[in-house]
């Protein structure tokens, strides 16, 4: 496979041999993601029994949220940034705006099937549903990410991590 070489910005505004692109910052973003993966299992786990202590996946949920909430407003105080002007925030496109409805769909259906699944079938299924979703984000470049077209190595992948999921909730 021959490597993107363009000179065009392409990760975030960056061109694409800026310093955080190099494979050391690659290295160090594959591992911030690798230990915030690692994360999600123990929160779907603490959401659950959350969930028995406020009575409801949705109550566990909004006080996830709202705690969550409470640290990011403190990290925003202590990494000041100035604030975008009202033009710039309105002429944003739309679906900007509906992360935080799709994390809390997330950490709702999360609570719900936790314990139903267990957390190897329960990220499993959540892994699957990710990259089968990231296979078409790539390939139609939706929500600013560009083009890469789906290839049989990148299907093949998802299919046997949809045959892993099954295996994992059969035995």
């Amino acid at each position: 496979m021959t490597p993107k070489l363009s000179t065009e910005a392409s990760c975030a505004g960056k061109p694409p041999f800026s310093r955080e692109r190099s494979r050391v910052a690659i290295a160090f973003y594959l591992l911030l993601a690798l230990i915030g993966g690692a994360m999600i299992p123990f929160q779907a786990g603490i959401n659950a029994q959350l969930a028995q202590l406020v009575h409801g996946p949705i109550r566990a949920a909004l006080v996830s949220f709202l705690v969550g909430t409470i640290v990011l407003l403190v990290a925003a105080a202590v990494v000041p940034r100035p604030l975008p002007s009202v033009s710039k925030l309105g002429g944003a496109p739309w679906w900007v705006w509906i992360g935080g409805i799709i994390g809390a769909f997330y950490v709702a259906v999360s609570v719900i099937a936790a314990p139903r699944l267990g957390a190897a079938a329960l990220i499993g299924a959540i892994v699957a549903g990710q990259l089968g979703a990231a296979l078409l984000i790539d390939q139609f470049g939706w929500v600013g990410f560009p083009v890469q077209h789906v290839s049989p190595g990148r299907i093949a992948g998802v299919a046997c991590l949809f045959a892993g999921v099954l295996l994992v909730r059969i035995f």
